[in-house]
Order: C-alpha cells, then sequence, then structure tokens
C-alpha cells in the first residue's frame, strides 16, 4: 500500500506503507541514533510528532518486551528509510509492523530520510501529514492547515493516578510529565523508595507524601503549556531537594524566573556532546527536545549554568545558587544511548542526605502535636486527608 508525507511547505514524499492506515497530523521532527528505535517509539516526549529516522534500516532486530520506556507509543507516525519487515534477533518477540498495528501509528518506508531530514535542519520542524489514503494534495493540505498541532501532550501521557515503588531508603517523589521507564529504574536500582504522581500534582499533595527529594521527570511539549507545574516548582524550591530532567530541566528554570525558546530544530539521538563547565570534561548524552532555557534570561535569577552543548552552546545543565536543586536538559538514564551521566542519580542522592543532615525533619509526631495543639486554641487548620486518586492493585 502508497503512504505519503505532506510538508505544510508542500514538501510531498511518496512511499511504502506499513504499521496502520489512515490519515495523522503531527509536528515532522528527526532522530538521530543508530539503534533504539524502540526506546524512541515508546518514549512519552515524542507525543504529537511524527518521527523521522536518519539512520537507513529499521526494524531488523524486532520489538522486545524488555526496551520499552513506557507502557504504549505515543509517536503521531513513523518515518524511515528502509522497513526490515523480518527481525533477526533471538530477544525479538514481535516485529516493528507488529507494534505500529497494535497501536494504530502509521509508517512510511521507502523514501529519502535524507533529504527530508536535510530539509527540517534548513528550515525547521513544521507539520505534516501522514497518509495512506488517496486524496488530492490540495485536500491533504486544507486538512493539515485546519488541525492545529496538539498543547496538551503532558497531560495526555502523565499518569492518572499515584503508585509506588518501593524500597528501603530515600523516597523520591517522581512527578510524571511523561516519564521514561528509565528513571524509575535508577532510582529503584539505588534502593529508593519512590512514589511516581500525576503532572497536575499540587505543592501541598507532594508535601504529604513526606519526600526526601522529588525528581521532574522528563516529556512531550512546550514547558509554557504546563504553568501549574513551574508554580508548584516554585513553591517547594528550598524546601526540598529537586532533580529535573529534559522537560523538569526547563519547568525548573522557569520556576526560578528564567525562560524558555523552540529550537530550529531540536535535539533528538544519542551522540550530543555536552561539556561540564566545572570539570572541562565532555559528556556524551541521549537527547530528546525541542526548547532550550534561553542564556540571556539566567542574569538576574539565583541560577548558574553548570552544562553547555558543545555543538551549538545551548544550555544542557543549570544549578541554583541558594537551594539544594540542579536539573539537566538531556537523558542521564540514557535508553537508548550511553551511560556517561548516570552519576547524576548518585549526585541527587548526595544532595538529598546532605539536605537532610543540615536541616533536620522535624518528626511526624511532632508536627501531629503541634496541629491538635492548634485545633485546641482554635487556631486555623486541620490534618488534612490528600486528594491524590491512587492506582488500584
Amino acid at each position: 500500500m502508497q503512504a505519503r508525507l505532506l510538508l505544510e511547505d508542500g514538501t510531498l514524499f511518496t512511499g511504502k506503507a506499513f504499521g496502520s492506515t489512515g490519515d495523522s497530523v503531527g509536528e515532522v521532527v528527526f532522530n538521530t541514533g543508530i539503534t533504539g528505535y524502540q526506546e524512541v517509539l515508546s518514549d512519552p516526549s515524542y507525543c504529537g510528532q511524527i518521527v523521522t529516522m536518519t539512520y537507513p534500516l529499521i526494524g531488523n532486530y524486532g520489538i522486545a518486551r524488555d526496551d520499552f520506556e513506557s507502557i504504549r507509543p505515543f509517536i503521531h507516525g513513523f518515518v524511515v528509510r528502509e522497513h526490515e519487515i523480518v527481525p533477526s534477533n533471538w530477544r525479538a518477540e514481535y516485529s516493528l509492523d507488529n507494534l505500529l498495528k497494535e497501536y494504530g501509528i502509521i509508517g512510511i518506508s521507502g523514501i529519502d530520510t535524507r533529504m527530508l531530514t536535510r530539509r527540517i535542519r534548513h528550515l525547521g520542524v513544521m507539520k505534516g501529514i501522514l497518509t495512506t489514503s488517496d486524496k488530492r494534495v490540495e485536500e491533504l493540505l486544507e486538512q493539515l492547515n485546519g488541525t492545529p498541532l496538539m498543547t496538551d501532550q503532558v497531560s495526555r501521557v502523565s499518569t492518572k493516578s499515584v503508585f509506588s515503588a518501593p524500597g528501603t531508603k530515600e523516597r523520591v517523589v517522581l512527578v510524571d510529565y511523561g516519564s521514561k521507564s528509565g528513571i524509575l529504574r535508577d532510582l529503584t536500582k539505588r534502593g529508593c523508595d519512590v512514589v511516581v504522581v500525576p503532572q497536575d500534582a499540587t505543592a501541598e499533595q507532594i508535601r504529604r507524601l513526606s519526600p526526601d527529594g522529588i525528581l521532574l521527570s522528563n516529556g512531550p511539549g512546550d514547558p509554557k503549556d504546563v504553568p501549574h507545574a513551574a508554580k508548584m516548582i516554585a513553591e517547594l524550591l528550598g524546601e526540598f531537594p529537586i532533580f529535573g530532567i529534559c522537560l523538569g530541566h526547563q519547568l525548573f528554570a522557569l520556576a526560578s524566573g528564567a525562560d524558555t525558546e523552540k529550537l530550529k530544530f531540536g535535539h533528538r539521538g544519542g551522540n550530543h556532546p555536552v561539556k561540564e563547565l566545572k570539570s572541562g570534561r565532555c559528556y556524551i548524552t541521549s537527547q530528546n527536545h525541542g526548547y532550550t532555557v534561553k542564556e540571556e534570561s539566567i542574569a538576574g535569577t539565583e541560577l548558574e549554568v553548570t552544562h553547555i552543548n558543545n555543538n551549538d552552546r545551548t544550555i544542557e545543565g543549570l544549578r541554583h545558587k541558594k537551594y539544594p536543586a540542579f536539573s539537566v536538559q538531556y537523558h542521564p538514564e540514557a535508553a537508548p544511548g550511553p551511560f556517561d551521566s548516570s552519576y547524576l542519580f548518585d549526585e541527587f542522592l548526595t544532595m538529598i542526605r546532605d539536605h537532610q543532615k543540615n536541616t533536620p525533619k522535624i518528626s511526624r509526631q511532632a508536627q501531629l502535636a503541634a496541629a491538635y495543639e492548634q485545633q485546641a486554641n482554635g487556631a486555623a487548620g486541620s490534618v488534612s486527608k490528600g486528594e491524590l486518586t491512587y492506582a488500584k492493585k
């Protein structure tokens, strides 16, 4: 079956369909990873996007259960040069084509992905429509122009209820803006008691969980589309140690008074060089984002830049000068990609322990006693119940 990809500038690509059928509109982006197409497909940060893989052969090692980064794919289309129908890998449980069919995702192969990538690099990311229909180009262009890009991706991909991954060490509240499974794996591997909360959790709801630290996850879209998240972070800043990843990094910047902007074509791949300013060391990182923190907006805030991108000099890391909080624009959990930056999870736990030494917690018993004393004296306030929705067993 034939499939077509039409860009908003009128550029048309015609190829062969695989996966599902129909029409799908999204932002057309490219990923430069050589391997890891399953992790790309299942990364919630791609919600609302049509993803082009620059590596020419995709599907050759199939789909394995253990390689998913979320419960399902959220992308709006998949573009490859050559689609391998029969995978050759002892771990493969089914094919790429089966996966896309199962979740209603359209794929197109046999097009010049090199030309498409160069066009995006030259003109910037743009809307596109991927279709297996026989509609005229004029009809498709009208449909494309009449379909706005999504702005509610975070609410679509975030968990709707609280759930936990029990551990014996520090309690970390993971705010899910579209979190990859790799983040949870890295925390539980270090013995953390992880509680995952929805993207709209309030500061008060998070306080009730008595966290030792808060991790702000990656996620899709424009950070300014989730203003409630920046508000929550600003309220908890200084109260708990905070670590932000990708979208969490951008939200941390907004909460601290900085600003963000859209990149021309973003950073998506597993080999982006990042320089740590303190040591001068270069790390090879996994990245997936279309927005960045504006360098000039850092002036006048309590933030300092810790990492920069060696390709385009954009900000890749921030640290708060006053409070125990830091963030990175890239993915220390990789998946796929190099593990150069996994040490950041250890730095986060060290920050939590240092914070506990310097600011010992008031015991829960003392908090309850103070609350009941307020009630006895007729003061406002009481020990209230949580409002979060918890996952059912």
